[in-house]
């Protein structure tokens, strides 16, 4: 009983150091982890624009000298920059990045923009020279997929320009850069090239590359970027569900099984064990990075080959700017263990390149979705929340932008949580827990729980109760 009523006044404190907090606050039993949180707020929030400039309001996502923000990046720091209020600048560069596609750039859009809101020159000559990768558009589209499920802002699915750059990505773009399933291996080198071509040029050569590994020579097909038209084909019939319009989402849906096909049956090399990683325009297939993608895009559904590239990215000597995608990554496909290591990893010091931008977001997000398994879902106003540890001990974090409210979490231990509504919306709180349990005790009533199971097939059990604006809700399990 001491200890029950030790645990709520804990509660409370924490419930009520949140509220008096104006950034997102982490604190854990966890100390390591909790230093790498607090130094990775403070580096990207270093990286935040001014309003005032004449792009608008805008965060760091590319090197940091070109004061700019790439679609790449973006598209990777965005739920990073969303937990730490960013929700402004987060609006206008997805805005910008849809607004900017064109037919004249052959429906890309700029690939790099800058604080004066002109295509960085460095990735830019004019409309027929510039640098791009091909997976952009996809990503893109699939990150603003996300910050809709996040935020609950129908904006990013339903403002014409998305709708316009939705629709343009998906049909003209895949036709013109020659990027139908059957066509990955056989399309030309350089389908959009300018005229009179320049080998030695950057800007012509990579027009349209099609991938983000830029270190390859003579490159016709990066495996990302099939698991980015998987990615995307998939994103747009999950938009167009979202919308009503189910006969045209199932078609997109069978184009994402097409990719999805090629890249198993293509692929895949049974005597290395492993995905190659680029074709090239001699006939050849090779490896070098660029599996880390095969898992942002989540297209591969073979476990067993899955596994076997989490094994092989795990142990992969890679830059920072893959390994940025690690703290997130690792949680998700259920090697909790090495999504902390990599948390710290890329908060110490001595790692080399750790001030790059994607770095302190990637951890940001690393805690918030990885750690504390916090994952809404705005076409049903639902919030998933799991802790993703095997150890004791305890994590708070408060100030959480998500479904137009804001929220505290704190989980006490791996059988409860609590949750409080700190904005102006209710919500569902899925509140799940790793193992199986036959009760729950919700603000002390006991109800029975409900048994599923996680992406990995381990078994979870959850309540699910409503959480209105200023309400606080403990849920333990036994």
């Amino acid at each position: 009983m001491i200890l029950l009523k030790y645990k709520a006044v804990l509660l409370l404190l924490l419930l009520a150091c949140f509220n008096a907090a104006a950034q997102p606050a982490f604190t854990s039993s966890d100390k390591a982890v909790e230093k790498a949180f607090n130094w990775a707020k403070e580096q990207a929030l270093h990286y935040r624009g001014a309003a005032t400039d004449p792009v608008g309001p805008w965060y760091e996502s590319a090197l940091p000298p070109r004061s700019a923000f790439c679609m790449r990046d973006v598209s990777h720091q965005c739920i990073g920059a969303e937990i730490l209020g960013l929700s402004r600048e987060n609006t206008n560069m997805f805005n910008l990045f849809a607004g900017h596609i064109s037919q004249s750039k052959d429906w890309c859009s700029y690939w790099e923009i800058n604080k004066w809101n002109k295509p960085a020159p460095d990735d830019y000559r004019n409309d027929k020279e510039f640098w791009y990768n091909l997976p952009a558009n996809f990503d893109v589209l699939n990150a603003s997929w996300r910050m809709y499920l996040w935020t609950g802002n129908r904006h990013y699915i339903d403002a014409p320009a998305f709708v316009n750059f939705q629709q343009r990505t998906v049909n003209e773009y895949i036709s013109i850069w020659v990027l139908a399933a059957d066509s990955l291996l056989k399309r030309p080198a350089h389908p959009n090239a300018p005229v009179p071509y320049n080998e030695s040029d950057s800007f012509h050569r990579c027009r349209g590359l099609p991938s983000y590994s830029e270190g390859v020579q003579n490159l016709k097909t990066g495996v990302d970027l099939v698991a980015a038209l998987y990615r995307g084909m998939i994103t747009y019939s999950e938009i167009l569900n979202n919308k009503g319009k189910h006969k045209e989402a199932a078609v997109y849906a069978q184009k994402a099984q097409k990719y999805l096909a090629r890249l198993e049956a293509d692929w895949w090399s049974d005597k290395d064990d492993q995905y190659y990683t680029y074709y090239s325009n001699t006939g050849q297939f090779g490896k070098d990075e660029g599996e880390t993608f095969l898992l942002w895009f989540d297209a591969l559904k073979d476990t067993v080959r899955a596994n076997k590239t989490l094994d092989r990215v795990t142990a992969a000597k890679i830059n920072v700017e893959n390994m940025s995608y690690y703290p997130f990554l690792f949680y998700k496909f259920g090697r909790w263990d090495k999504g902390r290591e990599y948390m710290l990893l890329l908060s110490d010091p001595s790692t080399a390149r750790r001030e790059y931008p994607e770095v302190s977001y990637g951890i940001i997000e690393g805690v918030t979705q990885g750690l504390m398994g916090i994952s809404p879902d705005a076409r049903t106003q639902t919030l998933i929340t799991i802790y993703k540890t095997d150890t004791a001990g305890n994590a708070s974090i408060s100030n959480v932008p998500l479904l137009n409210t804001n929220i505290n979490l704190a989980h006490l231990s791996r059988q409860q949580s609590a949750i409080k509504n700190t904005g102006a919306k209710a919500f569902k709180w899925k509140a799940m827990f790793y193992g199986t349990f036959k009760h729950a005790a919700v603000n002390g009533k006991t109800i029975a729980v409900k048994i599923g199971k996680d992406l990995q097939n381990k078994p979870v059990s959850f309540v699910e109760t409503a959480v209105n604006p200023g309400q606080n809700v403990n849920v333990k399990v036994y």
